[in-house]
C-alpha cells in the first residue's frame, strides 16, 4: 500500500467516526423544567422537558408529588407515574382529594428540579335532568311516551389530558446533516491529497 493510499484510508476512516459519533456529541443533557398543571379532575399533569433548548425529557423521570390544601389538609408525598398520552408526561400515581391544592413536584432524576402551582382538584358532577310528571289523569301509554321522549342531558367527561406528541427528529436531524457535511468535506480533501501526491510522483518520475 502507497503513502497516497493510506493518507486516503486515514481521512476516510476519520471522517467516518465524526459521521458516527455526531449524535452522541449533540446528545441531551442538563437541567430539566417541569410544568404542572391540573388536568381538570382528580389528577396534575407534569410535562418535563430540557430546560435549554425545550426538547423533551425520554430518560426516566424520578419524581414525587405532595400538597397542601387551602382547608389544611395535607396530600403525599407520591410518587409520579409515565403518562400514556405522551413520552414526557407524568401523572400523580395516586389521584387528588376533591378541593383546592398547593401541588410541589419535586424530580431528582435525570437532573434536580421543582415546581409548584395551585389546583383545583374534583370531579366534575353530571348536568341535571330535568324530569315533568305527566298530568293527573293522563292514559299510561301517553306518559311512558313522553318519559321515553325526554332529552337526557349527558354527564361531561373529565376532561382529558392533551396528548403530548413530542418528535425528536429535529434534534438528530441537525447533527446527521453536519456529519453529511464535513464526510463529504472529507471526502473532497482525500480526493485532492490523492492527485497532489500523483502529481508530484509524476514529476519526480
Amino acid at each position: 500500500m502507497n503513502k497516497a493510499t493510506a493518507h486516503v484510508l486515514t481521512v476516510l476512516l476519520a471522517g467516518l467516526m465524526l459521521v458516527l459519533g455526531a449524535p452522541a456529541a449533540f446528545a441531551h443533557g442538563g437541567p430539566i423544567e417541569l410544568e404542572v398543571t391540573g388536568d381538570g379532575a382528580d389528577n396534575v399533569n407534569v410535562l418535563v422537558t430540557y430546560k435549554k433548548d425545550g426538547h423533551p425529557v425520554t430518560e426516566i423521570v424520578e419524581a414525587t408529588l405532595k400538597a397542601t390544601s387551602a382547608d389544611g389538609r395535607s396530600f403525599g408525598p407520591v410518587p409520579l407515574r409515565s403518562a400514556p398520552e405522551g413520552q414526557n408526561l407524568y401523572h400523580s400515581a395516586e389521584p387528588l382529594p376533591s378541593g383546592e391544592w398547593r401541588v410541589t413536584v419535586t424530580a431528582t432524576e435525570p437532573a434536580k428540579a421543582k415546581a409548584t402551582v395551585k389546583v383545583k382538584a374534583g370531579v366534575i358532577a353530571p348536568s341535571p335532568v330535568a324530569a315533568t310528571a305527566p298530568a293527573t289523569g293522563q292514559a299510561t301509554g301517553q306518559a311512558t311516551g313522553q318519559a321515553t321522549g325526554q332529552a337526557t342531558a349527558p354527564a361531561p367527561n373529565k376532561a382529558a389530558a392533551p396528548a403530548t406528541v413530542m418528535d425528536d427528529q429535529g434534534a438528530m436531524g441537525t447533527p446527521l446533516k453536519i456529519g453529511i457535511i464535513v464526510l463529504v468535506a472529507l471526502v473532497a480533501l482525500a480526493v485532492w491529497i490523492a492527485l497532489a501526491w500523483r502529481h508530484r510522483m509524476g514529476f519526480r518520475r
